[in-house]
């Protein structure tokens, strides 16, 4: 059982997260010291210098020679499980959002492994709870924040294409009333040639029938084209991002240094320190700051937080568990899996999700109501497992 003592250590590594979340939110709420633009820079400073220092950090410390490959092989089936439900249900069903799905993805899949993970884990498993917490770490820096990442791409580049076609017909920067008045005529005497020569194109009906089954493969093409160059823009997008690159190559330098007993120069390390150190602070801080921008403290609504919590605390956990079983995973192993899953919301997340303007209102409330509930439902997933030990 857990002790009194690893309790505090796991408060105690969260308290700290809230403080700056409360200075964020005092500098603007009550201190009026950053604009909307401000908060906008902070974040994306974060975004882009921070987090990849502080993703390269940890990276480099671990052991890739000593991993446990089939638990993070059922990590791997869990999070391909629900990544392939919320492509299927964005494509098939008609309520199915793109936008949602990367979020739905993003709420049961993406978790506080270090912050909350590691003492939390330490505390109730001991060495190998701390050591499979970092793996999945690793894991998640490696390939699911990049698939996040690609996702939002994806998302912004198509609703972007989307918002400038929908644009064609609106009134232009520059283009008088009278202009557009013009144009109006032009397309109403446009519609009533159109409709007079669809009268006499009535008695050419084979050859409108052919016109019709080339326009249609026509349009075949254009889409694939479009979605071809839709996925080069992304893939450019995705070069420029240092997030991609921070956990691959913290990944070679592990390997190479684990391999020849290799130690970084103190000055390498010294400037990767400065920068990693401020990850979560800035983060926690970045989200006072959008809190306090909001009209409520509950952003999203009480709906949407249910929803969130119950994909963090339920989805993700239920998931892990069928990827596990899949591969034979059993006993301590097993029950860790489960836990890691249903830590509370990465704070990275929330950073991106600003970033990239896709549902930060849901993202925060799930980061932070989620990491005040995580720790007594941690402890009854504990206490549960336990018994069925």
């Amino acid at each position: 059982m857990i002790a009194w003592g690893d309790i505090y250590k796991v408060v105690a590594a969260m308290v700290p997260l809230y403080v700056a979340l409360v200075l964020g939110y005092g500098s603007v709420k009550w201190w009026r010291m950053f604009k909307p633009d401000h908060c906008d820079a902070i974040n994306r400073f974060n975004c882009y210098f921070i987090i990849p220092f502080f993703t390269f950090r940890f990276t480099a410390g671990v052991d890739p020679y000593h991993m446990n490959f089939r638990f993070l092989a059922g990590d791997v089936i869990a999070k391909g499980v629900v990544g392939v439900a919320l492509a299927l249900w964005a494509n098939l069903c008609r309520e199915g959002k793109l936008s949602w799905a990367v979020t739905s993805f993003s709420l049961s899949s993406l978790n506080n492994t270090l912050v909350v993970g590691v003492p939390l884990l330490k505390a109730m498993y001991g060495a190998l709870g701390e050591d499979l917490v970092v793996q999945s770490s690793v894991i998640q820096s490696l390939l699911w924040f990049p698939t996040l990442l690609f996702m939002l791409d994806f998302w912004r580049i198509n609703n972007n294409d989307a918002d400038g076609d929908s644009d064609d017909h609106q009134q232009q920067p520059g283009q008088t009333t009278h202009e557009v008045q013009l144009c109006s005529i032009e397309i109403t005497d446009a519609n009533y040639n159109n409709t007079t020569t669809s009268t006499s194109a009535n008695k050419h009906e084979d050859a409108n029938g052919v016109n019709t089954r080339i326009s249609s493969s026509s349009s075949s093409s254009s889409s694939s084209n479009n979605f071809r160059i839709t996925i080069k823009k992304v893939l450019a997008k995705l070069a420029k991002n240092p997030n991609l690159y921070a956990c691959a190559i913290g990944l070679i330098w592990a390997l190479l240094a684990k391999r020849w007993d290799l130690e970084m120069p103190s000055v390498v390390e010294g400037s990767i320190l400065i920068m990693a150190k401020a990850g979560s602070g800035v983060a926690m801080f970045s989200m006072g700051l959008f809190m306090a921008l909001q009209e409520k403290m509950i952003a999203c609504g009480v709906r949407l937080t249910v929803y969130g919590m119950v994909l963090r605390f339920i989805g993700g956990p239920v998931t892990t568990l069928v990827g596990c079983l899949a591969l034979g995973i059993r006993s301590r192993t097993l029950h860790i899996a489960i836990i890691q899953a249903a830590l509370p919301q990465a704070i990275t997340s929330f950073v991106f999700a600003q970033e990239y303007g896709l549902h930060a209102t849901v993202l925060s409330t799930a980061v932070i109501f989620g990491t005040i509930v995580s720790l007594p439902l941690l402890i009854s997933y504990y206490v549960a497992l336990d018994a069925f030990r």
